[in-house]
């Protein structure tokens, strides 16, 4: 397993968050896409991870309601997955939101996204529903994790 630096980052920080995100997800997103959904957020939180000081991975969250804390998006670049950088993203959310008092964290994962569902298995991830995505006529999966034990 390789060791990645986890910074947390500012908004400064968001076109290299959507240079990351398209480095990994299809469309292709731009900074103006991230500020948008970021407006009216409370506690937004941007992490990249770095090996050998270049950015190799990213997550976006911020919360979801007073005790929830919602992970919006991890990724990680194709050739330096299967590394565990992002079993070290979700640990340092899972750390950070602790310190923030969030009692859980919730995500979203399009089924077709494997990896993302065995990595909240091996977290403690509990599935707790499914949701239509109306934009890709497929569901989501819902997963839920209280920070109480962790």
């Amino acid at each position: 397993m390789a060791t990645a630096k986890i910074d947390i980052v500012g908004p400064n920080e968001i076109p290299l968050i959507a240079e990351l995100y398209s480095s990994v997800f299809r469309p292709a997103r731009d900074a103006a896409f991230f500020r948008r959904r970021f407006q009216g957020r409370y506690n937004v939180l941007l992490l990249v991870a770095s090996m050998d000081e270049s950015p190799v991975g990213f997550f976006v969250g911020f919360e979801l309601k007073p005790s929830m804390f919602f992970a919006w998006l991890y990724g990680v670049a194709p050739d330096q997955r299967r590394q565990g950088i992002a079993s070290q993203l979700v640990e340092a959310v899972h750390s950070w939101a602790a310190e923030h008092g969030y009692e859980g964290i919730r995500f979203e994962c399009h089924n077709q996204h494997r990896p993302m569902l065995h990595l909240a298995i091996a977290q403690n991830y509990d599935i707790v529903g499914i949701r239509w995505d109306p934009d890709r006529n497929e569901n989501l999966v819902l997963f839920e994790k209280s920070l109480a034990n962790s």
